[in-house]
């Protein structure tokens, strides 16, 4: 029988093998559903660690996956909502990811040691997702947070337009260090655009013209770095960077002047 080739990707399971007390798949040329049904079977049959190699813009990779115990090591590039709807697993990326990583996400954690693509954290609840380099759009966007579930998200880059638009809840830290584009501004323009909850964290100034209607914006004082540091030590533990380095400039918080920032513009009848 003829292997079937779908968006040119091969339908057959990727190959297999163990290293000590990891699961090593090969996904080169293996399409996502074939490589996502061979993890699920294998976190079933009770692996504690996967490893992905050769990835080349899979989709879903960790997307729903409820263990605490789980650790999945991707190596390569990560395809879209990688870790989406995750809940407990760590998943780092040895490489980069494209869109929507950590979509939905309940808890667990996503480290990305290259960049990553936009909408990352959309609709996040809870978990932490740390990436090395730049971001793309909309980054954070309808982020939420429910009493002890508090979603955070450090870009080590820069970022593209509508970081933390509808931001509800949580935490987004933009730290405009390990990028591509030095000559860009720490982000794009209307950060934090219809936000009404959580707080966004800049390491550096942030201009005017570059933040919604909806927000106020100000140094970060002492209680602030109080809640920051420690968030900003667990992310340089992850990725290997210097705490004091990135400490060395100050950061400007941006919170929402209202919860209803929008609430005028709707009539009841």
């Amino acid at each position: 029988m003829p292997i079937q080739v779908i968006e040119g990707y091969r339908q057959v399971e990727p190959a297999r093998r163990t290293e000590g007390d990891a699961v090593v798949f090969d996904a080169n040329g293996v399409y996502y559903q074939q490589l996502n049904d061979a993890i699920r079977a294998a976190v079933e049959a009770g692996a504690k660690r996967i490893v992905v190699e050769n990835a080349n813009g899979q989709r879903y990779i960790g997307a729903g996956l409820q263990a605490k115990d789980l650790t999945i090591e991707v190596r390569g590039t990560a395809g879209n909502d990688l870790a989406a709807f995750m809940d407990g697993p760590k998943v780092e990326v040895f490489g980069n990811a494209q869109d929507g990583v950590g979509n939905t996400m309940a808890s667990g954690t996503v480290v990305v040691h290259g960049d990553a693509g936009d909408v990352l954290g959309y609709g996040m609840r809870g978990g932490r997702v740390f990436v090395r380099g730049d971001v793309g759009y909309r980054v954070g966007i309808h982020m939420k947070a429910y009493e002890g579930l508090v979603p955070i998200v450090v870009c080590g880059g820069k970022a593209r337009d509508f970081f933390g638009e509808y931001m509800a809840g949580g935490m987004l830290v933009l730290l405009g260090m390990n990028t591509q584009f030095p000559d860009d501004p720490v982000a794009g323009g209307f950060l934090g655009t219809g936000m009404h909850g959580g707080v966004i964290y800049v390491r550096g100034a942030v201009e005017p013209w570059q933040c919604g209607k909806e927000v106020g914006v100000s140094e970060a004082e002492e209680a602030d770095m109080a809640a920051l540091t420690p968030v900003l030590d667990e992310y340089c533990a992850s990725l290997g960077l210097d705490l004091a380095e990135v400490l060395s400039e100050p950061f400007t918080r941006i919170a929402p002047v209202s919860h209803r920032p929008y609430g005028k513009l709707y009539a009841y009848l």
